[in-house]
């Protein structure tokens, strides 16, 4: 059973419960001065904590999607998966496609429809999985001509891109908001920012590793285009991500300003960190390291003529005082335009992602043109 199924979560719950039980209808038993009985009742109160213990963990990935695999949770998926040669193919593969629940029925141009693909980047040769959200306009006959403007949206890290389906639910708001008149018609391209798993590479071209930047400012804008009708003029594209997505939003969104129109980071922290997930992103190479640290790009490089949105959380959030500075630094600027979203409370998880997503993509909207 996979670590996001029901069944695991069903049959931890089970366990928990014939736990309890046991230990209810064994207690007087074991309730002598023995060493046999006492070993017996810390069992007992052990193993109960522990599958208590498990129930709350699984369901806590469930809801927030921290682990895919049982291999993404002890760190055994090693396979890096990035070099791939499909000759002959296209950059974008579809595996699947399924509509958006409770959306109006199951026609795409209905209901819109959500393609499980494979891209594969042209120069960096990097392949990840992505959701593609196809707005229902997109298969309407007087749209047949029209391209769209296309958000890219980005979990955080470890994160799943179906996540940002299921639980974040962006292809549903969207058409929410579509429908109030709130935002136009919008393909959105969901992934993860890590495209070389286990390895988190916060969006930075390592030396001699995975040139991830260059896979999101080139590849996956091209292999876009190059299957959908997508915007592909500058102003047509903008970008979206929580936590370690909300970084790499921002970052590409200052670095590549005719990419992308606007980058909005919810939750986001303003420079890249060097952990055990990271490992040596910059390689001794200072310049890479500076150019990772977006207070440092506002102080050093001209400011980009692009749009921004941050949010934070005056209680709860551990970025809300970056964040103000960030502001700051910003407006300092001639250039870059800065919008925020500062909630009085919420913490860095979904629920307070979801409160902030609808007015984040109508934000997104109307920055962005459709041609």
């Amino acid at each position: 059973m996979g670590l996001t199924s029901d069944k695991i979560l069903a049959s931890a719950i089970l366990v928990a419960a014939l736990l309890f039980v046991g230990t209810v209808w064994l207690w007087p038993r074991l309730g002598r001065r023995s060493w046999r009985a006492v070993s017996g009742r810390v069992g007992l109160l052990l193993a109960t904590q522990l599958a208590l213990f498990a129930c709350v963990g699984i369901a806590v990935n469930q809801a927030f999607g921290f682990y895919a695999s049982w291999a993404d949770l002890f760190g055994t998926e090693t396979d890096q998966g990035v070099v791939v040669d499909h000759t002959g193919a296209g950059p974008v593969q579809l595996m699947s496609t399924s509509e958006v629940h409770g959306m109006g029925g199951s026609l795409p141009r209905t209901a819109g429809q959500i393609q499980q693909v494979g891209i594969v980047g042209r120069t960096t040769r990097i392949a990840t999985p992505a959701y593609v959200y196809l707005p229902p306009e997109y298969f309407q006959p007087r749209y047949r001509t029209r391209t769209f403007p296309v958000v890219v949206v980005l979990s955080g890290y470890p994160g799943t891109a179906r996540a940002l389906v299921d639980k974040l639910h962006y292809p549903r708001t969207e058409q929410h908001l579509v429908r109030e008149g709130k935002m136009r018609p919008t393909i959105l391209v969901m992934l993860r920012p890590t495209v070389a798993p286990p390895r988190d590479t916060e969006c930075v071209d390592v030396p001699r590793g995975p040139q991830t930047e260059t896979f999101f400012a080139e590849d996956l804008p091209d292999a876009v285009r190059a299957h959908y009708r997508a915007a592909g003029k500058p102003g047509g594209w903008g970008i979206v991500g929580d936590s370690t997505g909300g970084y790499c939003a921002l970052k590409l969104a200052m670095h590549h300003p005719g990419v992308y129109a606007a980058g909005a980071g919810l939750s986001p922290s303003y420079k890249a960190p060097i952990d055990a997930t990271t490992g040596d992103l910059f390689q001794g190479d200072r310049d890479l390291k500076n150019r990772a640290d977006l207070w440092w790009c506002l102080a050093h490089r001209p400011a980009p003529d692009t749009s921004l949105l941050v949010t934070s959380s005056k209680v709860g959030e551990t970025n809300y005082r970056a964040t103000l500075k960030f502001i700051k630094s910003v407006q300092a600027t001639n250039m870059t335009r800065i919008s925020a979203i500062i909630l009085d409370s919420g913490g860095h998880n979904f629920n307070t992602w979801r409160r902030e997503i609808p007015a984040t993509l109508q934000w997104l909207s109307g920055r962005l043109s459709d041609h």
